[in-house]
Parts: C-alpha cells; structure tokens; sequence
C-alpha cells in the first residue's frame, strides 16, 4: 500500500532463476512480471476475465511473456506439484477462504517448494469497521475471525478473509507447512499511502497495517 520497495520489504526470494512459480490472484499481473524480470517461469491466476485482460495488454505493452489462466484459486487447473514458488499478494490470501486455498497451494508445491502471502494484517482487520478508517480501538472479536464484511463508501458491501496469528500456524502445519518468517511491515517515514483511507499513514507507523508470510513444504516423500 505505502510502495515500500523490495530491498526494504523482502517478499520475493533472492534468487529466482528458473523458478516455477504460480501467482494466486494475480490481477493485473505486476507480481508475475516482476517473477518473470528476475528469471522466474510464473503462471498468473485469476478468476476475473477482466483482470486477466488487462494483464495480457500490459504484457504486449512491456514485452513480457508468461501463461496466463481463469480460474479461482480454490481449485486451480494446474497439476500437483508443478511449482517451487505459490505467491499471492492481496488475491487469494484476502479474497478466498484459506481453508480452501491454503491446501491448494500446497498441492501446487514441490517438496520443498514456498509459499509467500501478504495481506491487511490481523490487527487492522480488528481495528477496521465495516465501514470507515481504522482507528486505536478494537472494533472486532479476536476469537472466531475469519470472514470479515466491509463497505465501500458507495455503500457496497464486499467479504474478506482473515485468520487470527495462531489459526494461520495451525493451519499452515495441517497441510503441511512449516512457517520460516512473518513480517509485520512498519510504514517507513515518508511514505504515503493515497489509494487505500481505510488505513491511515500514522496508523501504519504505530502498528502493522500489513503482513508477509513465508512458509516452506516439508522435503520428506
């Protein structure tokens, strides 16, 4: 939300040459180009005809070429074990239910392959109403929190998917993966955030508006 670059906020693996990678969600494909730049074979997935034409303009317009599927992502046309990368950056990990897509992206994986998603942190979906910015106080319970329903200022109502920190864990471990990190992302001084007032630029700087995770599935047959 606030552009905080990679070299500041680490989500893509150092090392991308070759890699298989599947992006859950991917919109408009900016993930899945930024894969493809740094030497990765990814697959972007979504379930909107109209984000996936977008991407492929855009593809045409930067002279980037990579596979581009229509599906959800809780059941995703793709073989088992076809990729040593599963990423979704506010598509599947806000938009599915990840009692659904989790294990999917886990069938996606290699042995030894990672998972990395990042969202709106637990916190600020604690902290959000169903409609208007997030403030200091705790609006939602903790405990049961999974689908969370907002409002868009036209009134609009739309579902979201959330976990607390310790479902997320059990989770992940149920389908066979195990956590190696979860960054908690500060706003930098400076930054700015214009697209998303949900979630003031001061409220960022006090308490993580976002969240990256990383897990990795076990190696063992």
């Amino acid at each position: 939300m606030w552009c905080i670059p990679q070299s500041r906020l680490p989500v893509l693996p150092a090392d991308l040459a070759d890699v298989a990678a599947v992006e859950l969600g991917c919109g408009s494909g900016y993930v899945s180009a930024w894969l493809a730049r740094r030497g990765a074979r990814p697959v972007g997935v979504d379930v909107s005809a109209r984000q996936l034409a977008i991407a492929h303009r855009l593809q045409g317009e930067f002279g980037l070429r990579f596979p581009l599927v229509q599906a959800d992502a809780e059941r995703v046309p793709l073989g088992a074990g076809c990729a040593d990368l599963v990423i979704s950056e506010y598509g599947a990990s806000v938009w599915c239910d990840p009692y659904s897509w989790v294990p999917e992206a886990v069938r996606l994986l290699r042995p030894g392959g990672r998972l990395v998603f990042m969202a709106q942190s637990t916190l600020a979906r604690l902290c959000i109403p169903e409609q208007g910015p997030a403030s200091g106080r705790l609006v939602r319970d903790l405990f049961g929190l999974h689908r969370v329903v907002q409002r868009g200022t036209s009134g609009s109502e739309y579902q979201l998917f959330t976990l607390p920190h310790g479902e997320w864990i059990r989770l992940l471990g149920r389908c066979g993966l195990m956590v190696e990190d979860l960054i908690e992302v500060q706003v930098p001084p400076g930054a700015t955030n214009n697209d998303f007032p949900e979630l003031p630029d001061e409220w960022g700087r006090r308490w993580p508006a976002e969240e990256v995770w990383f897990a990795r599935r076990s190696s063992a047959p």
